[in-house]
């Protein structure tokens, strides 16, 4: 049988990686898994408390609202003002899905079609691509990394594209190069995506997993921005969630308010009013902060230069 939309896929970087390390173990190797990058701390005790509390909620026990209860959603709007200064709407321009992959996802098969191209960062995090490519679009790779300028070398590809791309995905602070920018980066993309009638959507899932007094900018923090632009916040690394499956994002207004992907929002919103992020990542990131310095000693303690590692800008 063939699967169509399947077979236009590269292989999942992270079955590769999978398939490697029990031959790798057999063979006696000490493995350091840097594959996926699936957090290893707990959820933090007062979410776990609050989702058990919730579990025993009958009203729980039904399907959620489609975009996420309203609770839920005024915590992400009043996150976004007290942490960027952003003012966005919780009943047009916020909603909860399961994960950011479907958002991504979702995203993506309602903005691009067959014929379409989208600039996609390479390398980057697998479901930038796969989404494209299961929508049926095409993807241009856009080098990224240390020694590359990116908006440059994202203009050159949007001129050696024909038709033009219609979407760009951007992912900042980035995996896997650890890339960050600051917010001149994202003011040169919307006026390089309005100049070009193109659309961005933004993947800020590492938005907490910062060090040495930086603190990476939205993409909404551009004024205009909304007008381009589609941002995405995942639970699963400021705070350990990454079972949970929950995500938040902030979208352009539509006059038609179509179903969205239903997430886990009821189970963590009832009740008590909701808060997001009074600490920026809690206990999980603070503990990745430190597990960062031990790396730092370490590498110092076996004579390796370039001092304290920083961010790559």
């Amino acid at each position: 049988m063939e699967f169509r939309r399947i077979d236009r896929l590269p292989p999942y970087v992270f079955n590769v990686v999978n398939d490697l390390k029990p031959s790798a173990r057999r063979a006696g190797e000490d493995i350091i898994d840097l594959g996926m990058g699936n957090p290893d701390l707990a959820t933090p005790t007062h979410i776990v408390d609050k989702l058990t509390e919730a579990a025993e909620n009958p009203r729980n026990h039904r399907y959620s609202t489609s975009r996420g209860i309203p609770k839920l959603r005024k915590a992400i709007v009043d996150w976004y003002d007290r942490r960027y200064n952003v003012r966005l709407d919780a009943e047009t321009e916020a909603m909860s899905t399961m994960g950011a992959k479907e958002a991504i996802s979702h995203m993506a098969w309602t903005l691009v079609a067959p014929g379409d191209t989208c600039l996609v960062p390479e390398p980057t995090y697998p479901i930038h691509t796969f989404s494209v490519a299961l929508a049926g679009a095409d993807v241009r790779s856009v080098p990224l990394g240390p020694d590359q300028d990116f908006f440059e070398n994202m203009k050159d590809a949007y001129e050696g594209t024909w038709p033009r791309p219609r979407l760009i995905i951007t992912s900042f602070p980035h995996n896997p190069t650890t890339t960050c920018v600051d917010l001149s980066f994202f003011e040169q993309l919307v006026a390089f995506a309005k100049e070009h009638e193109m659309l961005v959507i933004h993947d800020f899932a590492y938005a907490d997993l910062t060090f040495d007094e930086y603190q990476a900018p939205s993409l909404l923090q551009v004024p205009g921005a909304k007008d381009v632009g589609v941002e995405i916040f995942s639970m699963s690394k400021s705070f350990s969630m990454a079972g949970w499956r929950i995500h938040v994002s902030r979208a352009p207004r539509h006059p038609d308010r179509r179903p969205g992907a239903r997430g886990m929002g009821r189970s963590l919103a009832e009740g008590d009013d909701v808060r997001l992020g009074g600490d920026p990542g809690g206990t999980p990131c603070r503990r990745l902060a430190r597990v960062r310095e031990v790396l730092v000693e370490g590498r110092q303690g076996r004579g390796v230069t370039g001092g304290r590692l920083r961010p790559s800008r």
